[in-house]
């Protein structure tokens, strides 16, 4: 795909989370915790998981992957938007702003696939226990967080190379705090729909394919423990399963609501917030939400702040 662009835009002035200036010491100390508590949160968890080795199993795998997607997703982010509290004006050139959105797309897309494969291997976990460990072998694990990356970085190309053809010519401020899709589509003085176009379609394939596979996967493990009488096997496949299903109800939601567009005065402070759920508040909750019910964390935090002690 030739990527050319016309455009005498050379940078972007991000308006930032909010304009009211009594707002923005506030928020800045608000998302700088939220900042840290997600650095340290996702970098603990990784290392929990790799210092631990009854933890080097499937699902930790994936989650030590979700982890990852998380943190690096707060780092492209969030130190742009702390900027954006105390400066004046806040301006990113053209191609930093291209890399923040092609990295975004990435990690997002990859988050997808990484969900998907989550809710698979809890299928094979509860309904083909007896052939899990060949089912989801380190090959096959493997196979597929390289597919997910593959797929998230061919999604994210596609994305941002249609972006690079754009011409921005006119008004160079993005009424946001990230480089998004839909604020750079309202800049451009060249058509957009061959763009529009191809971005819904991707968008439309990846949350179909995932969240259909998502679905089935949890209709045939409900299917699976109605069969089962014990309350023991109904709290192990609760604990087994929970997480996994709060993670992806805020990640979609908050997605979904996200992209919803209502009416042109209000579409754009809506998406604003749902977009900082989006990328700030769920990357922030996931290490919490895999830890705080899980023995099996729990017992590795212990082990790991015992070797720290002594």
């Amino acid at each position: 795909m030739a990527m050319e662009n016309e455009s005498s835009v050379t940078e972007f002035i991000l308006v930032g989370f909010t304009d009211q200036s009594q707002l923005q010491l506030p928020l800045f100390f608000l998302f700088l915790l939220n900042y840290v508590v997600t650095v340290v949160g996702n970098l603990s968890f990784i290392n929990l998981i790799c210092l631990n080795s009854h933890l080097h199993t499937p699902m930790y795998f994936f989650t030590f992957n979700l982890s990852f997607i998380d943190l690096c997703q707060s780092l492209v982010i969030t130190p742009k938007m702390l900027m954006n509290f105390v400066s004046e004006k806040n301006i990113i050139s053209f191609t930093e702003c291209m890399t923040q959105l092609v990295f975004f797309c990435f990690f997002a897309h990859s988050e997808c696939y990484v969900l998907t494969a989550m809710a698979y291997d809890r299928y094979v976990a509860i309904c083909q226990l007896l052939v899990y460990t060949v089912t989801m072998s380190p090959q096959v694990c493997s196979l597929l967080m390289f597919g997910s990356y593959v797929m998230g970085f061919a999604g994210a190309m596609v994305h941002t190379g249609y972006m690079v053809r754009l011409s921005f010519c006119d008004s160079n401020i993005i009424n946001h705090y990230k480089c998004d899709i839909f604020p750079l589509y309202q800049l451009s003085c060249s058509s957009t729909y061959a763009s529009e176009l191809v971005d819904s379609i991707i968008v439309i394939t990846i949350v179909i394919i995932s969240s259909s596979i998502i679905f089935i996967s949890y209709v045939l493990i409900l299917s699976s423990v109605l069969h089962i009488s014990s309350a023991l096997g109904w709290s192990k496949t609760f604990s087994t399963c929970g997480s996994h299903i709060v993670t992806v109800g805020l990640f979609y939601g908050s997605g979904l609501f996200t992209h919803l567009k209502t009416s042109p005065s209000g579409s754009m402070g809506q998406g604003k917030f749902f977009s900082v759920f989006y990328t700030n508040i769920v990357p922030m909750l996931n290490p919490f939400i895999y830890s705080l019910r899980n023995k099996d964390v729990k017992c590795a935090l212990k082990k790991t702040l015992k070797r720290i002690a002594y």
